[in-house]
């Protein structure tokens, strides 16, 4: 019963919480390489903004003079920003762009993330919008915010539980589980008239929901007709089929970028361990060889490389941030937080994740360069506890 707990309510609820870990010894390959870029702008409030998105960056340094690129930063009209990239003492043009947003900030943002991609070739992921969990009222409930924690808002006053919200493709709704029964349900919220819906309330527990690429599915964790098992569903909660059926608990079901497969979490082998099969149920699991830690789980398959998932192992009495490379079949430790780094997520670039740092009685999210280990906390103490973020790309 205790490893069911673990898997479908979140490592959040099921392990013990220490102001200090024996993380064990972790080893971080890191690519330190970073490009030098200068940030002009045309008013201190775009300088500063422009300045903490390139120092977050794990392929940037930020310096005052002599970079690589200059990036120029300047207001172009309402909800407006251009910029124009020049390269090297000479000042040779590169590339400029007028960007529009839904405020100036996002405009910003944008034009920061065109000059990400004109400078190094990486997919901008600075636009993009996070769902998280803070409980800022005193009570856990569901936020979103931009990545560096603008424009916060409050989406739900369910006063109970809430677990894992998690974006759909096109940013209408949020799906998550909630106890506003005292039993574990899946809800959807709609953005845009802040309904919430049921989706799945079955005998048991209702977890895990996450939407497919396209938003036409949803991949779920239902243990109505005996043991956790993982179920696909349309995202009106209808024709939902059975995947596995297994004496094991399944949990954390993640889908390819191609929504042809699924990585879901099994305890078949007697422990947590990631597994991949055909989204469709068909020849069953096959482990992955991660070979890394008795302790393998919340995966996250990348959009932005479809080589690469994320997921939580086990090192030492904590947990750290790995990544499986399917091209290699090779698996690293990515973190190197002092206490617990979990629950990651990628971002647009197939670089970058944000996570959970745990510590004793409060969490934190921090966005991770998982090339270079570099961490850079987010979430502001003004928002107290946050964890389980889901990113949803610009």
């Amino acid at each position: 019963m205790q490893n069911a707990v673990r898997f479908l309510l979140g490592l959040a609820l099921a392990l013990p919480l220490f102001a200090q870990r024996d993380i064990g010894t972790v080893s971080v390959n890191a690519d330190t390489t970073k490009i030098p870029v200068t940030i002009i702008a045309t008013s201190p409030e775009l300088q500063n903004f422009a300045l903490t998105a390139f120092a977050a960056h794990g392929r940037y340094r930020p310096v005052s003079s002599g970079g690589a690129f200059a990036l120029s930063f300047s207001p172009a009209g309402p909800n407006q920003v251009s910029v124009t990239i020049t390269k090297g003492s000479l000042n040779s043009p590169v590339a400029s762009q007028t960007l529009t947003g839904t405020s100036m900030r996002n405009a910003l943002l944008r034009a920061a993330d065109f000059a990400v991609n004109k400078t190094s070739g990486l997919k901008g992921f600075f636009a993009g919008k996070l769902a998280y969990l803070s409980n800022k009222t005193g009570k856990t409930e569901i936020y979103t915010s931009d990545l560096f924690f603008g424009e916060v808002m409050r989406w739900t006053s369910e006063g109970k539980q809430i677990l894992g919200p998690r974006w759909s493709p096109d940013g209408s709704k949020i799906v998550f589980t909630s106890y506003r029964t005292s039993f574990p349900d899946i809800y959807v919220l709609e953005m845009n008239n802040r309904r919430i819906s049921l989706l799945a309330s079955f005998k048991g527990t209702n977890s895990g929901g996450r939407y497919s690429p396209d938003g036409s599915r949803v991949a779920m964790v239902l243990s109505g007709e005996g043991n956790p098992e993982v179920y696909v569903g349309t995202a009106q909660g209808r024709q939902i089929r059975r995947l596995t059926n297994s004496p094991s608990i399944e949990a954390s079901p993640t889908w390819s970028p191609d929504g042809s497969r699924l990585v879901v979490v099994s305890d078949a082998a007697g422990g947590p361990q990631l597994y991949t099969m055909s989204a469709s149920g068909a020849g069953g699991m096959s482990r992955l060889g991660t070979n890394i830690s008795k302790y393998c789980a919340e995966p996250d398959w990348s959009a932005g490389d479809p080589n690469k998932l994320v997921f939580t192992a086990g090192v030492g009495r904590g947990y750290q941030t790995a990544v499986y490379d399917f091209a290699t079949r090779t698996s690293k430790i990515v973190s190197k937080a002092p206490t617990d780094a979990i629950e990651p997520m990628w971002l647009a670039d197939g670089r970058h994740v944000i996570c959970t740092y745990r510590a004793a009685n409060t969490s934190s999210l921090y966005l991770l360069d998982t090339e270079s280990g570099k961490a850079t906390r987010l979430s502001p103490s003004a928002l107290g506890s946050a964890s389980s973020a889901s990113y949803l790309a610009p």
